[in-house]
């Protein structure tokens, strides 16, 4: 289905200024047009709107069959006829040529030129003939390399391109003859080459093969004369019956097929590779993959078939890698990097593209009201003549290569209208007599000739549809030129001027068809998107008119799918993304005024604005704004206002407004602990404590710990990409830390918040910088020992907290708050902290320690070191600040050593320090293979001190007095 529109996509035009009717034309590059007509070739220079000038003219060998230009290169080359024989030749620096009888240099391709001639060269144009076996039938530029592909009956040769260098500062242009591609059983009409990819077409079939440069494959290439052979014998066998049965009485005609990828093969046509390079020169391709095969029949609904009922106009067209839409890369030939090939063919009434990268995929089909006669693919539209008619439809290519390019669209980051979108006509201009077309830059060169042929073309017998092989493409003789003819460069409008024409026009559609808004709007996005990737044809400064372009476009598509009921509404918020507006200025474009009945809000608008608010958007609405926010969920989503209100974008909210609504919620039947804690949060946004106090009572600590699950940003918010305890955390840091605490470490266990997210959450909180970690921090980080969550690395958690039990207790520092748990709640409810070894209690109560809190600390340290899942060994190059002059500090020492088994420091220790805890330490840690160091180690000490006297002597008498009674 083709959608058609009376736009205006064509500009002004200019006659060509050519002496004789032009037989052959093209384009050269961005300012020059070629037009041949009997053994001439003119050349124009098109600049702006209203000039053309000739520029050189130069003559050929004879009248020219084909012309084509190659931007890589900057050469023209033409297929040539000259008494019955054709020549394929290539014109190399014509821009050297000055006047029509200014000297030409001819020269044989692959010839080397010697250095005497080189300033010769420099200053004037080169021709250089190509001979070939068999004469050539159609021609074809790489757009990207400039290897030249040629056309013959029973195969194609490939010429690349290279420089021949003369000297340090000068080299010239040159071809190699570098390989045959032999096909059996089709005749190419038309060819197009693309780097590597090669499109054949004869009068009903098109074939598409990719030649690659895979080193695993090289056997593929033959280097000896080829002698083709056909590997299908099925189409062999049908080859050979169609041959016996063709007679006068009898029309056979093959089915329609279609074959994508590597079934393409069976179409019966062989493509072989056979490479001529020089000797020792690097072979570029080595075998062949197929990619489409497409055969279609003959209309018989008649008795005699029409010589017209044929293909044509086969193109390759690539798009290039743009980097992204904001990337001010200059794209070059040498930069050029391929991201899509598309590849266009057309039958009289329907035209076909495909995309065929990495998949082979039929992108458009376009229906013409009339007979074609020819068209030209453009990255932004198809250009299609007939009889009187020029047609302009959109292309889907720009929309395709988008999702080639960039791995975000289709996400709610990006978005770009589908391929599948039904093309459109922009415009269907009447021009009377038209016989060809061709396009270059933004000019549509059109060739008319008022007065029809009198004399009509032979009809041949309908079996020249039947063989590949038995169809001669060569041209009819042109008929004697007459008056009437002219040659029109047609220029088309900037890509912004005819966005502008279509956003405009779209708006007649706005509230009656939905569909049509969406989709007018749509191809304006794509025109400009196209514009954007064919970044070579833009103008300087014409770049930053697009970009605008583009981002409004985007917000067009984003106010369709925002307001307009459609089963997309959620493409709303990617095309908003994409336009850059704020939330402000989207929620401005609302019409808020309703006349008769409640207001209604669109699915796609409240979808954006809904996944907006959760984005964490450094954009604050106003009051004004929030108000109608609320309003809007309150009416379409009334599930999510307690949600939509805790969002940072929702700072200035009211909050009489806010409870308002809420409280509506609850009469409503809609009552949960998330509406609970969303009223208490704006009670403490009043001030309103009594009330924060009820709300708060209502529901059992546990329910509010599942509340604060449910929307974490009542107490943790983001802003600049930075965490914010919000005014409830605060409040709950000085009446309920439990609570607080209790709330983080769910939502750390649900994946709400990371880990060091909620560190550095705490120390916000607590207005901490740097090192400092206060009492709040500690709680939770034993709090999360004893939930044993499975997602926190246990041995850098007891790293932290001992690391800050040591701290503390060398610098006998007390906690900013009371702690939550004690060292006895620890003990007994998590299995990370272990019983303190008995002989531990004998040594601390040896030293008065009043301080309750220094106590606790040791305590918790002591026990920490005692449970079974401590490493050890981690955590004594970090002893240091804890001395072993205090008890604590030995205490803790003598701890860790006694976990390292190095019991014998451990008795110097306590003998030296405190004796009556000797006796303990042996008797709970000396046991079964350390049970000798009673009699190896103690006994011998203790005597030793004994015999040494001095003020501990009773307290080691005592405690061998204590061994004997033990050892007997």
């Amino acid at each position: 289905m083709v959608q058609l529109y009376n736009l205006h996509p064509f500009g002004s035009q200019q006659v060509v200024p050519c002496k004789l009717e032009p037989e052959r034309f093209c384009g050269g590059g961005r300012d020059t047009l070629f037009v041949a007509a009997g053994c001439k070739v003119e050349a124009f220079t098109v600049v702006g709107q209203e000039l053309c000038q000739p520029r050189c003219v130069f003559s050929t060998l004879g009248r020219v069959l084909r012309l084509a230009y190659s931007e890589a290169g900057d050469y023209l080359v033409a297929i040539e006829e000259k008494n019955k024989a054709t020549f394929l030749r290539a014109y190399v620096n014509w821009r050297s040529k000055r006047t029509e009888n200014s000297r030409v240099c001819i020269r044989m391709v692959g010839h080397d030129v010697e250095a005497p001639f080189s300033e010769t060269f420099r200053d004037q144009m080169s021709i250089v003939e190509m001979p070939l076996s068999e004469a050539p039938l159609c021609i074809s530029c790489c757009p990207v390399k400039g290897d030249l592909l040629v056309g013959c009956t029973n195969n194609l040769v490939l010429f690349s391109l290279k420089y021949q260098i003369i000297n340090e500062e000068f080299s010239i242009l040159d071809f190699e003859r570098s390989l045959v591609i032999h096909i059996d059983n089709i005749t190419p009409a038309e060819i197009s080459f693309c780097v590597g990819y090669v499109a054949v077409m004869s009068e009903l079939e098109v074939l598409i093969v990719k030649l690659e440069s895979d080193p695993k494959n090289r056997e593929s290439v033959n280097h000896h004369p080829h002698k083709t052979t056909n590997p299908t014998k099925q189409a062999e066998g049908i080859s050979n019956e169609t041959s016996q049965l063709e007679s006068d009485d009898f029309v056979i005609c093959q089915k329609p097929m279609e074959l994508l990828g590597e079934k393409s093969k069976q179409s019966g046509i062989s493509v072989t590779l056979e490479s001529t390079g020089l000797a020792g020169e690097k072979i570029k391709y080595f075998h062949v993959r197929h990619l489409l095969y497409r055969r279609f029949a003959p209309d018989i609904s008649s008795c005699l078939l029409s010589d017209d009922v044929r293909l044509h106009s086969l193109q390759l067209l690539p798009i290039y890698q743009t980097g992204s839409l904001t990337s001010d890369r200059k794209n070059s030939s040498q930069e050029k990097v391929l991201l899509s090939l598309f590849c266009f063919f057309s039958l009289p009434h329907v035209g076909y593209l495909y995309m065929i990268v990495k998949s082979v995929e039929l992108l458009s089909v376009y229906q013409y009201p009339e007979k074609s006669q020819q068209a030209v693919l453009t990255p932004q539209f198809l250009h299609v003549i007939t009889s009187n008619n020029l047609q302009c439809y959109t292309v889907r290519c720009s929309a395709a290569a988008a999702r080639e390019e960039d791995p975000y669209v289709d996400t709610t980051l990006k978005a770009c209208p589908p391929i599948s979108m039904d093309v459109c006509a922009l415009r269907i201009q009447l021009f009377i007599g038209l016989k060809a077309i061709c396009h270059f830059k933004n000019h549509v060169v059109l060739l008319t000739k008022a007065d029809p042929e009198t004399v009509p073309e032979r009809r041949e017998s309908p079996k020249r549809f039947l063989s590949r092989k038995g169809t001669s493409v060569n041209p009819k003789t042109p008929p004697v030129a007459e008056a009437g003819w002219n040659l029109y460069i047609v220029n088309t409008i900037s890509p912004v001027q005819l966005y502008k024409e279509m956003v405009d026009y779209s708006n007649a559609y706005k509230t009656a068809k939905t569909q049509s808004c969406i989709h007018l709007l749509s191809e304006a996005h794509l025109l400009v998107r196209a514009a954007l990737m064919d970044a070579s044809q833009l103008e300087p400064g014409e770049k930053a008119e697009l970009l605008e372009a583009f981002k409004e476009s985007c917000g067009h598509l984003g106010d369709c799918y925002s307001r307009l009921e459609t089963q997309h509404s959620h493409l709303a918020l990617p095309y908003y993304k994409m336009s850059g507006l704020s939330m402000a200025e989207v929620l401005n474009r609302v019409d808020w005024a309703v006349e008769d009945g409640p207001q209604k809000y669109e699915r796609g608008l409240i979808f954006y604005i809904n996944h907006s608010l959760y984005e964490n958007l450094d954009e604050e609405l106003s009051e004004e704004l929030s108000a109608k926010v609320v309003q809007m969920f309150y009416a379409a989503e009334p599930k999510q206002l307690p949600h939509i209100l805790c969002s940072p974008s929702m700072k200035n909210i009211d909050p009489l407004t806010a409870i308002k609504y809420l409280r509506k919620l609850d009469t409503s039947g809609f009552s949960s602990v998330l509406v609970t804690l969303a009223k208490a949060a704006m009670a403490l946004k009043m001030g309103d404590l009594d009330m924060h106090r009820n709300e708060m009572k209502s529901h059992s600590e546990m329910k509010l710990v599942c509340g604060f699950i449910l929307e974490p940003r009542l107490l943790i918010q983001q802003r600049k990409g930075q965490i914010v305890p919000t005014e409830f955390a605060v409040h709950l840091k000085e009446t309920q830390p439990g609570l607080l605490v209790a709330s983080v470490l769910a939502l750390q266990k649900n994946n709400k918040i990371g880990i060091e997210e909620a560190d550095s959450f705490f120390k916000v909180l607590c207005g901490k910088d740097g090192d400092t970690i206060p009492q709040l921090l500690v709680d939770f980080w034993e709090a999360q020992l004893v939930a044993c969550l499975p997602d926190v690395v246990l041995q850098e958690l007891f790293f932290k907290l001992t690391s800050q039990y040591i701290w503390r207790l060398s610098k006998r520092q007390p906690p900013d708050t009371t702690p939550l748990r004690t060292s006895e709640d620890l003990i007994n409810t998590c299995s990370h902290y272990g019983l303190i070894n008995p002989w531990v209690n004998v040594l601390i109560s040896s030293e008065s320690l009043v301080d309750k809190n220094y106590m606790e600390d040791l305590s918790k340290l002591q026990s920490l070191i005692c449970g079974p899942s401590f490493d050890i060994a981690s955590i004594v190059p970090f002893l240091e600040p804890l001395s072993e002059d205090t008890v604590a500090g030995l205490s803790v020492h003598v701890l860790c050593h006694t976990r390292l088994k190095e019991y014998d420091q451990c008795i110097d220790r306590l003998l030296e320090r405190c004796p009556e805890a000797v006796i303990p330490y042996a008797n709970h840690e000396l046991k079964e293979e350390n049970r000798t160091l009673w009699w190896k180690k103690l006994l011998p000490e203790l005597c030793q001190r004994i015999k040494c006297g001095g003020e501990k002597y009773q307290l080691y008498l005592s405690s061998l007095k204590v061994l004997e009674n033990l050892l007997r």
